[in-house]
């Protein structure tokens, strides 16, 4: 047993240290804090190279794509790239049985061909600015701030975000552009090659990318779309290195990550990886199964099912790997040694206490947090309900429209079959004054839940609105409220929490967990062990593409072109995909990967299954994020989609 606590404790030790390596998400504004450590690890630019407000720099090709990717600019006339599943409904939409750019691609060879979207929006940062003082001492709001920020500028939009649990605020300052074209976009079969059956996983092949124009008025200003608007020239656009990766290359990745919790409370971590993501995880299974065997006997409803079902199954396959990344790592362990060094630090200060406060909060707030995900994960996802309340509150114009659309992409036995899972697994988990008096009721008149179903499902919609309705009603009565007041309690205490993390470890450099605004992270080209023996390489090629290559099963069924194009020889060894050691979530997809000299080397577009519990704790270890290596882009766009002209307008740094 003592020879087992000191290995937990140089475990611990030696990931708090490995920490400092290549995890963060850091502040452009701020990142002259760590320019020093970049450029000793290969980096050859300067902080003014990354962010400046005086100067054009590599922030002003970056971009917030839609509401939740990253997109980069390739070119002098407002040619951009992010990720195929980022513009997959840009994609979908234009698509029609004519026209079908999801199965074929889509590649503009004139500017008039470049398809608009209404809708969708890019936004550039412009700056960012600590605000704190103006906040807390001089009694300025976000409202007034955003307000004087705007000044009633065309485009110019301004958000106060709280970083470090409201311990300090900083305004951004955007710039949106609302005249974005669809330029290209390779076939599903390469942008989403390996389909859910890859997805978080390693070696990976998939062409994930998507690329985009961003048009303005004369004067370089935003306009909604006009046949008059041109090509936005944009301040700075990256060069692209065609020289290629090898392991242990520096890299950096700017991009707008959405939500970490790296600082969270051992119990928040340990409801989330044995308690939350197992619930779900099970829930999530029983729908897929039911889809996955409706799905393998019907063409038409695979095509109807393989977005939701490709939906259901990413967030249910990142859950497995959260957890099982938080149990092999000891991280609420850790965190528990982590909070008693805390605990015996902080006696007879401010901090005193705050850590057990903590602790109680989130033992009265689990029972009701369970019960808001079980039933997100059961009622809210019957299909029948939802369109049930849409249809209904829609007017008789609208009605024909929600009904035509959801109609479109329905099956029922699908719907009522995952019903009867989901609201049997809904009623052996809510108990006492938890439990739905509107449950109980229906049970009561209907007997079993295979009999409540078929009257829900029945010719009527009534009895699909009052589910919907009365299951609504419960949550936001009786579990909503009691989640906001202890959530609220726990937002303050984490507020004296974090300030006191900072004065136990003065040494430490802190980075603020991700909110979708611009950051940089930096690290290396490296494989990783995800077990004893086994060592994956940090880079895949063509050949592995064509080893999966199978007409047979959907996810691996390439466009004959690639296959000819293959057969023709010599690109055998043409690269795809790369690994590395940047911290990335959400909304780093889309995300720029820029090599020592500030040049485009990839995409970045997800993570290692191994390594997703890096929301909550990063271990270098094993978090990598994945990337398209440019290179494959390029082949494709000339190869596969016969699109030249594009590449003639990109600048190349080799």
């Amino acid at each position: 047993m003592f020879k087992k606590i000191i290995s937990v404790a140089l475990v611990a030790f030696a990931l708090s240290a490995e920490v400092l390596a290549d995890e963060g998400m850091w502040l452009p504004a701020l990142i002259s804090q760590r320019i020093g450590d970049m450029q000793a690890k290969g980096f050859k630019l300067t902080a003014e190279d990354i962010y400046s407000v005086n100067q054009a720099s590599l922030k002003d090709a970056v971009v917030l794509f839609g509401s939740g990717c990253t997109g980069e600019l390739i070119s002098g006339e407002g040619l951009l790239v992010t990720n195929h599943h980022c513009g997959y409904s840009q994609i979908q939409k234009h698509s029609s049985v004519e026209h079908d750019y999801l199965r074929d691609g889509f590649w503009a060879m004139t500017r008039s061909e470049e398809l608009p979207n209404p809708g969708l929006t890019v936004k550039f940062l412009e700056r960012m600015e600590d605000v704190t003082d103006l906040i807390v001492n001089k009694g300025y709001t976000a409202e007034q701030l955003v307000n004087d920020a705007v000044g009633g500028v065309n485009g110019r939009k301004a958000q106060v975000e709280s970083i470090f649990y409201g311990n300090q605020y900083y305004l951004f300052v955007f710039r949106e552009y609302r005249d974005v074209r669809l330029v290209g976009a390779p076939p599903s079969s390469i942008g989403k090659f390996g389909g859910d059956t890859d997805n978080w996983m390693w070696p990976r092949h998939t062409g994930d990318f998507s690329m985009f124009r961003i048009y303005a008025d004369k004067d370089n200003n935003p306009a909604d779309y006009s046949a008059d608007n041109v090509p936005y020239t944009p301040r700075k656009y990256f060069r692209i290195s065609r020289a290629g990766v090898k392991e242990g290359d520096f890299t950096f990745i700017y991009g707008c990550p959405g939500s970490t919790r790296e600082y969270i409370h051992s119990e928040g971590v340990r409801y989330i990886s044995e308690v939350s993501d197992p619930a779900k995880v099970g829930l999530r299974t029983l729908r897929l199964d039911i889809m996955k065997k409706y799905m393998d006997s019907s063409q038409q409803v695979r095509i109807q099912y393989s977005s939701k079902a490709a939906s259901v199954s990413n967030a249910w396959k990142k859950w497995q790997g959260e957890a099982m990344g938080i149990d092999k790592n000891m991280v609420v362990d850790r965190k528990r040694g982590y909070e008693q060094r805390f605990r015996e630090w902080a006696k007879g200060t401010e901090y005193d206490g705050v850590v057990d406060s903590l602790g109680a909060l989130y033992a009265e707030l689990e029972p009701y947090n369970l019960m808001k995900e079980y039933y997100q994960e059961t009622a809210y996802t019957v299909e029948i309900a939802s369109f049930a309340n849409r249809y209904l509150k829609a007017d008789s114009v609208q009605r024909n429209a929600v009904r035509e659309s959801f109609y479109k992409d329905y099956y029922q036995p699908i719907d009522k079959e995952c019903f009867i899972a989901m609201m049997g697994a809904f009623d052996r988990q809510a108990k006492g004054s938890l439990r739905p008096e509107y449950l109980d009721r229906q049970l009561a008149e209907y007997g079993s839940i295979e009999a409540w179903a078929e009257a829900v499902f029945g010719d009527s919609l009534n009895i699909a609105y009052e589910f919907y309705s009365e299951f609504m009603n419960w949550y936001r009565e009786d579990v909503l409220p009691q989640i906001t007041r202890i959530n609220g309690e726990i937002e303050s205490l984490y507020k004296v929490y974090m300030r006191g993390q900072m004065a136990f470890e003065p040494e430490r450099t802190f980075y603020p967990d991700a909110n979708l605004t611009l950051r940089v992270a930096y690290g290396k080209v490296q494989g990783y062990e995800p077990s004893d023996g086994v060592y994956y390489y940090p880079n895949s090629t063509l050949r592995g593409v064509m080893e999966k290559d199978n007409p047979e099963i959907f996810d691996y069924n390439i466009p004959q072109v690639l296959r000819d194009i293959y057969a023709q020889g010599g690109y055998e060894d043409t690269p795809v995909c790369f690994l590395a050691t940047n911290h990335t979530t959400g909304g780093n997809s889309g995300s720029p990967v820029i090599n020592a000299d500030g040049d485009l080397i990839g995409i970045n577009f997800d993570r290692v299954w191994e390594g997703t519990m890096s929301d909550i704790a990063f271990d270098p270890r094993i978090c990598r994020n994945i990337s398209l290596d440019i290179r494959y882009l390029l082949f494709v766009v000339e190869k596969v989609g016969g699109a030249s002209h594009l590449l003639e307008e990109m600048t190349f740094a080799n």
